[in-house]
């Protein structure tokens, strides 16, 4: 990806070219011009689809569209016989990558045996069966963090995906249908090595009903003595929301609601929180880096803006209930669903499964937007605060759980035909649209207009609500396109980084720690496991997960 000189230019590329307003080959031309590989680029934007392709066959009715080469193929049932081992996250995510097993068995006449595996030992089992060479399983389900663990060894763990792509009797699925942000996540050194399924960022969702409300707006001005910020732009005006929804029955249904719902259980992603609304304080225009120092891997966790940051996260706690600490992903959000909370940040499940009746009473009630900015940043690098009319970042924070395939693999082409069926496009619109399945937006086909090619029509097929869709959607969009974006982390030992980080925040929130002994304490960790893994080894690797 082109250096933070480049970025705001190349973010101004790609909106041009997603809306239509530049070709393929002027995308790739402005994007070489600013020293991206033309490699890369081509990958993001890929050919069209073959004109040859059918819309379905009976022989495969969950795919579309397919190719003659595969229905002619799966004429032969060609993998009777053939039993793939994959582990998946226990989770929605995984659900998800379950819920597709039947049918592609049914197709294929294959097997496949999932392992379902929490989060705090997931990393651990992948890199316990890959470093011992037994490779009992095919596919592993990855968050993006784990990366770099894989290419610790001279010849990677996993193998690359572009090979298979030119098998037409495979699931047909297209690699440039990315948004350039997500795509990248999925990628090494400009290769590919994922197979399409999730695809994770950080917004946030409020109650659109409320904050439309006269009376509900009136009382607020009459609070803090400004016009009720419909939605918050900065993460003052956050503040005041969530202060001022908490304690009353601002939904009528005779319960006093609160103003902001967490998920913030230690070694269940609630990490993610803080990471994702510190951005600000630290990344602008002027600094890309919010872990380390590209020159000399010191930790930059523990700077001023850092520190803040996590000092205004701890607000939030009086905002929710005191049980959100150790509250999982689904707890979090069922407060919201539930529709006692009036804000949460969180993933694109919320909205997802807010359109389920059977979870969700705010159907039709949702409002997104991105994470709120700042007026001020903290430069890590250089030192000091710079002031900004308004300093908003975007994120790709998550897992944006998929499978990768392993080296140690015997049954790789099956394995790539199950993974490849679920990127297939009509799968991989189920994924994004259904809640159950812990699946996010990441490529053009789930977009609307201009920016996608999906319609409302095809969300009302879903049972979506279209007014939701649109805000979600909008809000999402606009968190993935955004130039100024917090990088993500994906060296080796990314786990153990994230893991120190989650320990020590929630000793902050649980009250054991203060927020700059916690941060400092974090920093020191962080410093010896880059000294475990080689400083210059990680220096290298850390500045080419930027390209």
């Amino acid at each position: 990806m082109p250096d933070r000189n480049n970025q705001e230019e190349f973010g101004k590329i790609v909106n041009q070219y997603l809306r239509g307003r530049i070709d393929r080959r002027g995308f790739i031309r402005a994007g070489v011009q600013l020293g991206i590989s033309a490699a890369v680029l081509a990958r993001m934007t890929g050919p069209a689809r073959a004109a040859d392709m059918l819309e379905s066959s009976p022989e495969s009715p969950y795919e579309s569209p397919i190719t003659p080469e595969r229905v002619a193929f799966l004429k032969t049932k060609p993998y009777k016989g053939t039993t793939i081992n994959v582990i998946v996250l226990k989770s929605t995510v995984g659900d998800g990558l379950k819920y597709h097993v039947p049918h592609w068995e049914a197709a294929t006449g294959g097997k496949v045996n999932v392992a379902e595996v929490p989060i705090e030992t997931l990393h651990t089992q992948i890199f316990s069966d890959l470093s011992s060479g037994r490779g009992h399983y095919d596919a592993y389900m990855t968050g993006c963090w784990y990366y770099g663990d894989f290419f610790v060894p001279k010849t990677p763990y996993i193998v690359e995906i572009e090979p298979f792509l030119k098998e037409k009797r495979a699931p047909y699925w297209e690699p440039d249908q990315w948004l350039p942000a997500m795509g990248k996540l999925y990628h090494w050194g400009g290769k590919l090595y994922g197979v399409l399924f999730d695809g994770d960022a950080q917004a946030l969702y409020y109650r659109k009903d409320i904050f439309d409300n006269a009376d509900v707006q009136a009382k607020f001005k009459a609070k803090f003595g400004y016009d009720f910020p419909n939605p918050p732009k900065l993460m003052k005006e956050m503040h005041d929301l969530a202060d001022f929804f908490t304690g009353w029955d601002w939904n009528g249904d005779g319960a006093n609601g609160w103003g902001i719902s967490l998920h913030a259980k230690v070694n269940e992603q609630g990490f993610f929180h803080y990471m994702t609304l510190a951005a600000p304080y630290v990344v602008s225009p002027d600094n890309k880096y919010f872990y380390f120092n590209p020159d000399t891997m010191k930790p930059l966790i523990n700077s001023e803006g850092h520190l803040r940051a996590l000092e205004d996260y701890v607000k939030f706690l009086a905002n929710g209930p005191r049980e959100q600490i150790s509250w999982t992903l689904g707890q979090g959000w069922n407060l919201f669903l539930a529709g006692h909370a009036a804000m949460e940040p969180t993933w694109g499940d919320l909205p997802t499964l807010g359109q389920d009746p059977k979870l969700s009473k705010v159907q039709g009630k949702f409002g997104a937007c991105a994470i709120p900015g700042t007026t001020e940043a903290f430069n890590p690098i250089s030192g000091g605060w710079k002031k900004y009319d308004f300093n908003q970042v975007g994120n790709t924070n998550g897992g944006s759980w998929h499978c990768v395939i392993s080296r140690f693999s015997k049954k790789k082409e099956a394995t790539y035909d199950f993974l490849a069926f679920m990127a297939n496009k009509k799968n991989a619109f189920f994924n994004a649209t259904n809640g159950f399945t812990g699946v996010q937006p990441g490529v053009r086909f789930d977009y609307l207009p201009p920016v996608g090619t999906a319609t409302l029509d095809e969300y009302k097929a879903q049972n979506w609500n279209p007014d939701d869709v649109a805000a979600f959607l909008s809000a999402y969009y606009a968190i993935l396109a955004n130039p100024v974006t917090e990088e993500y982390l994906r060296i080796p030992g990314t786990a153990e980084y994230w893991h120190e980080l989650d320990v020590n925040v929630s000793a902050v929130l649980g009250g054991q720690m203060q927020p700059k002994a916690a941060l400092d304490a974090t920093a020191a960790s962080w410093e010896k496991i880059t000294d475990r893994y080689g400083r210059e080894e990680q220096k290298k690797l850390y500045q080419a997960s930027f390209k």
